[in-house]
């Protein structure tokens, strides 16, 4: 299912620039599948170089002040187990903004909903897992910068838009939002992005570092596999650096 997703994305891409970070939806595949598969399929243009993954989402259950890391040694899907980059965490631990919270990562699933696809596209790599809660955008883009790296490390951040609005509600909403992250300008809230926070966060330093950023895909369950009543909206984005 994954490799059909990814293939169908890298069949409608064209020559932009390998993103230095990208935006991807996090939901049940058969409904965001096809969108997170936008998102994630151009880092395989470069996946020999690729060795680090940063990746960001919401903490959707336990409430985290700052951001939350694991504390654990690897994340384990059905294609194997991704090893968690014990470099990345000693430079960022030490920053108050982050904590160690097995029991927010425990009942979580937007970090894990990716690893597949980034397993099937790049092969092996290592991740700094962190689920963003309350935190402001320069504390998570602190933390960024900590990690930033060069080509060998990408940032991937975890986020649906819109949840449960009637489909072209969802539509114009998600359009909004689109133009926002589009123009590098924030705040996002969480009524438009459950990972507000994280892409918020993101903001600031493309901003930072100068990266322009692209609409991959925009849809929604109600153009995949759901009721059109009521919706959850997906967008991929990517983020590119300076020629």
């Amino acid at each position: 299912m994954v490799e059909g997703f990814l293939q169908k994305a890298s069949g409608r891409a064209g020559a932009e620039a390998v993103p230095k970070a990208v935006i991807a939806p996090h939901a049940g595949y058969v409904y965001s599948g096809p969108i997170a598969g936008s998102a994630l399929a151009p880092l395989g243009q470069e996946a020999e170089q690729i060795e680090r993954v940063v990746l960001l989402g919401p903490a959707h259950r336990v409430p985290v002040r700052g951001l939350a890391l694991p504390g654990v040694d690897g994340f384990e899907t059905p294609l194997g187990v991704v090893p968690v980059d014990a470099e990345l965490v000693d430079r960022v631990l030490d920053l108050p903004q982050v904590v160690v919270s097995r029991g927010a990562h425990a009942p979580e699933h937007c970090l894990e909903v990716e690893l597949p696809f980034l397993q099937v596209t790049l092969g092996y790599f290592s991740i700094l897992p962190l689920l963003v809660g309350d935190a402001t955008p320069g504390e998570v883009a602190e933390v960024l910068e900590r990690v930033w790296g060069g080509s060998e490390t990408r940032i991937v951040i975890s986020s649906d838009l819109s949840h449960y609005l009637e489909y072209s509600q969802a539509r114009r909403v998600d359009e909004g939002t689109a133009e926002a992250v589009l123009a590098l300008r924030s705040p996002i809230s969480s009524t438009q992005a459950c990972g507000a926070g994280a892409i918020n966060g993101l903001l600031v330093a493309a901003i930072d570092h100068g990266l322009t950023a692209s609409l991959l895909d925009l849809r929604s369950s109600g153009d995949t596999a759901g009721d059109r009543s009521q919706v959850v909206g997906y967008g991929a984005f990517a983020f590119a650096e300076p020629a």
